[in-house]
Parts: structure tokens; C-alpha cells; sequence
């Protein structure tokens, strides 16, 4: 079993996002479309999240940012149960294959300007 945390503020990412770029990398479209139905404050928040949800699942390949996989490909969905749900799509499948890893979990909590995400893998 590998383990990988991640915590940022909501406004970090409000930076990160000031980049005309950055949605595309980082986000699927499916989690931009979930975003637009939310509230300015919620959205922000949930964005967060997946976001963190998304290096939690690098350090789970013992990778970073800009090593190879863009966090677009790490699908942060919602299951029917309300919990987030991972896909990997692209070069984050090659990453879990070459790591053996077979699957992932994720757990996202906020608490004020804060959110940490913890993913969890399985070979």
C-alpha cells in the first residue's frame, strides 16, 4: 500500500488559477463543469480539493508536478455515494502501471481556507 497527503490553502490555489493556463492543466473537464453548477465560495472550495486530491496521487507515484503526468489526468470525480471517485487517464495510467499500482482512493476534508486530501493505493 503506498499513501500520499497534501494540504493547501483555497487562496493558493486562487493564485495558481490567476494563470490563464492553469485550468487546463490541472483540471478534467468534468471537474470544471461540476465547479460552474456550484456557488463562487463552494466552487472555489471543491476545486481545492481535487486539486490537492490530485497531489496526493502524484506522491503516490513519487512523482511532482511537471514530472510527466498534467493533474488533468488524475479525474477527481463524484461517485453516486457523494465520495470522490479517481480515474486515470493518459500518461497517470503509465505512472500507476510502471508504480504497480492498481488503484486508488482519495479523501478530501476542508476546515476554514484549508483542505487536505489523502490518497491511498493498492497493487
Amino acid at each position: 500500500m503506498r499513501v500520499g497527503v497534501d494540504l493547501m490553502s483555497i487562496g493558493e490555489l486562487e493564485r495558481l488559477r490567476a494563470r490563464r493556463w492553469f485550468d487546463d492543466y490541472a483540471f478534467a473537464p468534468v471537474e470544471l463543469a461540476a465547479a460552474e453548477g456550484l456557488s463562487e465560495e463552494r466552487a472555489r472550495e471543491f476545486l481545492a480539493g481535487r486539486f490537492a486530491a490530485k497531489e496526493a496521487v502524484l506522491k503516490v507515484f513519487r512523482m511532482g508536478l511537471f514530472q510527466g503526468v498534467a493533474p488533468r489526468e488524475i479525474v477527481v470525480a463524484r461517485a453516486s455515494s457523494g465520495a470522490p471517485e479517481v480515474t486515470l487517464e493518459g500518461a497517470a495510467r503509465t505512472a500507476a502501471d510502471a508504480a504497480g499500482v492498481r488503484g486508488v482512493d482519495v479523501s478530501i476534508t476542508h476546515k476554514g481556507d484549508l483542505v487536505v486530501a489523502v490518497a491511498a493505493a493498492w497493487s
